[in-house]
């Protein structure tokens, strides 16, 4: 197994012990930061074995499915944490979760009729802003402004979100229209 997809199983891997300490009440706050740098290093792993794949050339079919798998598992579990923990609203994660699901499915039909979508810029934007948002929402500092930070990166990363999909059915509306037989 080359060292991109051992990050992507890493990222995996991080994730039960990213819900545990984000789940569980540990003294003193410790849980909340455990999760948080939990959460940044496997945010890390998937910008780097993506990079390390492509400058190496090694890229496979493991790599293409589980890497943005592991990505969704990750950012779901962190989104449905939030929602339990009452830090963000049920229906954002909804709209959320809900493009990853369409998106999954526009790229399953492409790929049956053998079409490779890459990844757009406003999805590459809607996933560094859901992200940052995932951290401030988890690192949750008592300050007004970082509040007001917050609020407007969630926003951000929710119109990126629905800005991205929009965009990506547009420019691959193609595929629903193709069929191989």
């Amino acid at each position: 197994m080359n060292l991109p997809n051992r990050l992507t199983v890493l990222r995996v891997v991080m994730i039960p012990f990213f819900v545990f300490f984000m789940l569980n009440d540990i003294p003193s706050g410790f849980g909340k930061w455990v999760a948080l740098a939990l959460f940044i290093i496997a945010s890390l792993t998937d910008m780097l074995d993506g990079k390390i794949a492509r400058k190496y050339n090694l890229i496979t079919n493991f790599g293409k499915f589980m890497d943005p798998l592991a990505d969704k598992l990750l950012v779901c579990s962190a989104l449905i944490c939030l929602v339990g923990m009452g830090k963000l609203a049920s229906w954002m994660v909804i709209v959320i979760i809900s493009r990853e699901f369409i998106i999954s499915g526009f790229r399953l039909i492409a790929s049956d009729n053998g079409v490779v979508i890459a990844a757009s810029y406003f999805g590459k934007f809607k996933t560094v802003f859901q992200m940052v948002m995932i951290c401030l929402l988890i690192a949750d500092i008592n300050n007004d402004i970082y509040r007001v930070i917050t609020v407007v990166v969630t926003w951000v990363a929710l119109i990126l979100t629905v800005v991205s999909l929009i965009d990506y059915i547009y420019k691959n509306k193609e595929i629903l229209k193709t069929d191989k037989h």
